[in-house]
This record gives C-alpha cells, structure tokens and sequence, in this order.
C-alpha cells in the first residue's frame, strides 16, 4: 500500500482517535480489570485477563470475568490470603489450554510476588533501563520460580526465545498509558509509555503488512520491534497508542 508519510499518519491519527475510546471497552478484555478502582485489583485482573486473551473475544472476557468472580470479586485481597481450600475451587477453571492446574500455580505465583517481591509492577523495574524485552525476562524468572508443571510455561511468552509476547505488551500498555481517554489505566508511572513495544497478533501484523509498517513474515520478537520502531516515526513519546488503530482495522474493519 502506497502512501506518502502524512498520509499514513493522518490515516492511523484518525483510526487511533475512533477506537481508543470507551465506547470499545464492553467488547474488549480490558472492560474486565475496569470494574475496579484499587490499584492492585486493577493490575491482578488485568494481568490474569491478558494471560488468557486468545481466541474469540466474547469467550476472553467471559472467562476472565468467571475467574475473578471466584476470588469474590476482590483479586488483591484473595491472592494474599487464599489458602489450599480457596485455590481448590479453581481446578474446575480452563479458558482453551489454560487449565485449573495453570490457573492455581499462576495465583500461587501472584501470592509469591506480592508477598516477597513488592508486587508486578516492581518487577518490571529493574530491567526497564536495557529495555522491555529485559524487563520481560526478569519478570518471567521470578513468576516461574514457584513450584509448577512445566506445561504451565507456555502461558507466559519468553521473548528471550523470540516469543512476540503479545500478551504481556498488551498488558503493559494498559498499566502504563495514559493518555486521559478512559481506555488504558495509566497506573505505573516509572516505565515511560515510549519505552513501550506494540502488541502483535495476526490481526494487527496483516494490517501493519498492508499499511507497509512491517516486512518480517513471522509475528515474532524481532517484527515486535520492527513495528515498533516504524510507529515511533509517527510518535516518538507513546508509539503504541497506534495498536488501536492496527487492531481496529484489522478486527473490525477486516482491513
């Protein structure tokens, strides 16, 4: 596709203005952590909406709200006081391959991390000055270090292996911008929101393809920050807002 540089940034201007907007939120996983206000039960329901956000949407945000109407609907304070009998309850629970065994290990680690690691968001600090793919990494190590069956791994991406990681991006978006829209929470404020990586998933990697924003065939790692980097042309400060126009196009418009 064939377009002059004002052109496209007109053209996604426009698309990013139309769907980062919270008439969208009802029908997207992010609608699931906006039924709270403390900013721990914001980030534990994001965290565990992001996780299982694959597959048709409808289903993400339905499952995802079953899973946190089991912790009575306050995330925090079930993650720092639920014991076995609690966590038995969610053996039942599956979204696609995500299963009750995967479900359990990633609230035990969530328990590990608040308790002893001062939370998620401080997890992603110490990375965050050689960039997010170290923070990702760093993050990963202490999530998987308790105990687990390995098939538990593959539900959290591993970008040191070239994973896109999509949905950890995705949940890094919602924690980190801010941009008064009512869309993305806006809560983490030592990670600048240009430090960002877009989320890529096939809707978004076609339509980046078509608008000639992306030339690597596989939605891996390294077209996360080719994307990235093309974005930033457009804006520097917050490239990612741009992942609403991308998915947009791509989800609702069949671009």
């Amino acid at each position: 596709m064939e377009v002059s540089h004002q052109e496209l940034f007109d053209f996604l201007e426009a698309k990013y203005g139309q769907y980062n907007s919270p008439e969208f939120i009802e029908t997207d996983p992010i609608s699931v952590p906006h039924r709270f206000k403390r900013k721990e039960d914001i980030e534990i329901a994001a965290f565990l909406t992001a996780t299982i956000s694959w597959g048709n949407r409808m289903s993400i945000v339905k499952d995802a709200e079953k899973l946190i109407d089991r912790m009575d609907l306050s995330p925090y304070e079930f993650i720092l006081h639920a014991g076995r009998r609690e966590t038995e309850q969610f053996e039942s629970f599956y979204h696609r391959t995500f299963n009750g065994t995967d479900c359990i290990f990633f609230l035990k680690s969530l328990k590990n991390i608040y308790i002893h690691h001062g939370g998620l968001e401080s997890l992603f600090i110490p990375g965050r000055k050689n960039g997010i793919k170290d923070a990702l990494c760093f993050f990963r190590s202490v999530f998987l270090e308790t105990d687990h069956l390995k098939r538990s791994e593959k539900h959290l991406a591993d970008p040191g292996k070239g994973a896109s990681a999509k949905r950890l991006l995705m949940f890094l978006r919602w924690m980190v911008r801010d941009d008064k829209r009512g869309v993305d929470f806006g809560l983490w404020k030592k990670i600048q929101p240009s430090a960002l990586l877009c989320p890529l998933d096939v809707h978004s990697g076609n339509v980046a393809r078509k608008l000639g924003l992306l030339k690597r065939k596989q939605n891996d790692w390294k077209a996360v920050e080719e994307l990235t980097e093309n974005l930033r042309k457009f804006d520097p400060q917050d490239p990612v807002k741009y992942d609403f126009a991308l998915f947009g196009l791509g989800v609702f418009e069949r671009f």
